[in-house]
């Protein structure tokens, strides 16, 4: 990993994948709103695309001062591209953004100044809205113990979102208008202190998509550190646009497959022992059945 630069104060890493429009969005998003001043630093992971992206993001290379570009000649995952990122970068911060999200004016000044001002704060996020302006639930979670798995697939957590028992996986019981604490935030915008990576590691490798953010927050949070929902400001997230899960049906098919996958690695490196063997068998029968569905 890079040396902290002392010049940098931000990281942002963007992995891509065949998101070629949805990228420069990002990017030009990124210019707007925090201009062109040598105190952060791009850098873009395109994981194989075979879409043209790779040639229009280096279109963008002259309109930031610190710029990188790793072209990786295949897939290797969300986590891994991540990780080549912020062992590329040098920043006090390092924010893990989408491709299919839009940063608006000042949100990572706000940002970075919150956690300049308090030092127990590990990662942080802004509100994520989707398209249509609704607060996206990833943003806003609580780790998916058995319990909160079980209610939140049994459908209890939809019927009584504001309950603090049936309501813990998206802790519907906590204002969304208010700066708190949660559990989990989503890997579409993912703020985090340089030290705090230093502490934790970097993202777990074995989750190729989805669930590496939980498993780092869930790291985080076994350091003491606070995770912290900042809803005062907040990011547009394209969701369902990236990613594989508007691809053809065998495409969605493996999207789904890696879903269910992270489930059971996450369960299996977390919860296994604390639950026994008993839970155990049967929050991984269920997560087996869910997936069949």
């Amino acid at each position: 990993m890079k040396r902290q630069n002392n010049i940098i104060n931000l990281s942002i890493v963007i992995v891509n994948f065949n998101t070629k429009e949805l990228v420069l969005a990002c990017i030009r998003s990124l210019f707007v709103s925090i201009g062109q001043n040598t105190g952060w630093e791009l850098i873009v992971v395109d994981n194989g695309s075979s879409d043209g992206s790779q040639e229009e993001v280096k279109s963008q290379k002259s309109k930031v001062k610190s710029f990188t570009l790793i072209e990786n000649k295949k897939n290797v995952g969300f986590a891994a591209a991540n990780n080549q990122g912020i062992r590329a970068s040098c920043g006090r911060y390092v924010l893990l953004l989408n491709s299919d999200t839009e940063v608006a004016p000042g949100v990572l000044s706000q940002l970075t100044r919150y956690m300049d001002e308090h030092g127990d704060v590990g990662a942080i996020t802004a509100r994520i809205n989707l398209s249509d302006g609704s607060l996206d639930p990833a943003c806003h979670r609580g780790f998916p113990t058995p319990w909160a798995a079980f209610t939140y697939f049994l459908g209890l957590e939809k019927l009584f979102p504001a309950s603090r028992i049936f309501g813990q996986y998206h802790q519907g019981y906590k204002p969304v208008s208010r700066i708190h604490d949660v559990d989990c935030i989503s890997g579409a915008f993912f703020l985090v202190r340089r030290s705090v990576i230093d502490a934790v590691g970097l993202l777990d490798e074995n989750f190729f998509m989805y669930g590496e953010d939980i498993d780092w927050c869930y790291r985080i949070r076994e350091k003491g550190c606070r995770i912290v929902f900042y809803p005062e400001i907040s990011i547009l997230h394209k969701k369902h646009q990236s990613g594989l899960a508007h691809h053809d049906n065998q495409t969605r098919m493996q999207t789904k497959t890696y879903f269910y996958d992270a489930m059971k690695l996450f369960y299996a490196k977390h919860f296994r022992r604390r639950y026994g063997i008993w839970t155990s068998s049967i929050v991984l029968l269920g997560i087996k059945l869910r997936s069949l569905l």
